[in-house]
């Protein structure tokens, strides 16, 4: 993006703020380059007192002087943010939506000019740097806008180019799938309360277990079976553990819940 320039986070709750709070700790962008607004004035006002960001009265005048505007309001205020945006969006601007089920195509057909559009689906890992977020472009955007934007999802986490047809999927596996981890999570600290471990410390063994998991697979890029197999001795500990699991239905379970939460992302907006 240009040095004169920034960003424009058009609705900062929760995911906004995440994505904020990981660009400024990820040296990204500085504070006075980022302008926020908000569902009400007293929340503007708290993230550029915590976060030294600016607040605008509107949607206009924080777009106005932006490179890129970040569209993070809840699915169904689209619509109307974007009608009450037509005409102060420039073809040299970026528009990037995080808002869930909102096709690039609803986004292109309230705009009254070609602006590039990238619609984009990252978790609220940004928080900590740790976020996925799957990403594509629309009819106008190049591949220097897809590159602006990977930039920015890229100083929280990891970033995927995929087509818009899997964004919904990736909405139903990433974005919800973190909280069906933290219930993983919970399950296990509980079961280390159960033989007798303290709270605070089967909590975390638990979390850093499941960091460990995942960081096994992504940075030696075995199958997750082949690792869950290297851990499996004849006989031993995890062989049980297993077996439970799968009497309880662990698998299936986690499996309907992507579908359906992947499901509940394409319907949002009927």
């Amino acid at each position: 993006m240009k040095e004169r320039g920034g960003i424009a986070v058009i609705g900062a709750g929760k995911l906004g703020e995440a994505l904020i709070r990981g660009l400024l700790d990820a040296g990204a962008l500085t504070p006075e380059r980022i302008t926020v607004t908000a569902g009400s004035p007293e929340r503007g006002g708290l993230l550029r007192d915590q976060l030294g960001v600016r607040a605008a009265a509107g949607n206009v005048e924080a777009a106005r002087d932006a490179d890129l505007v970040l569209l993070a309001v809840k699915p169904q205020q689209v619509g109307p943010v974007l009608e009450g945006l037509r005409g102060a969006l420039r073809e040299d601007q970026l528009l990037v939506s995080v808002a869930a089920s909102v096709s690039i195509a609803f986004i292109e057909k309230r705009l009254d000019r070609p602006v590039p559009v990238v619609r984009a689906m990252p978790n609220t890992a940004a928080l900590v740097k740790k976020a996925i977020t799957g990403m594509a472009r629309g009819t106008h955007a190049t591949a220097e806008h897809l590159e602006a934007a990977r930039t920015i999802f890229a100083a929280v986490g990891r970033v995927v180019v995929v087509d818009e047809k899997h964004l919904d999927a990736i909405t139903g596996l990433s974005a919800s799938g973190l909280a069906f981890i933290y219930v993983v999570i919970e399950s296990l600290a509980e079961g280390g309360v159960k033989m007798g471990l303290p709270r605070h410390l089967a909590t975390e063994l638990a979390a850093q277990t499941v960091l460990g998991a995942g960081a096994m697979v992504l940075e030696t890029g075995a199958h997750p079976a082949l690792l869950k197999d290297n851990v499996t001795t004849p006989a031993g500990t995890t062989i049980d553990g297993l077996l439970q699991l799968e009497e309880g239905g662990l698998r299936v379970t986690l499996i309907k819940s992507v579908v359906h939460a992947t499901r509940r992302a394409s319907e949002l907006l009927e």
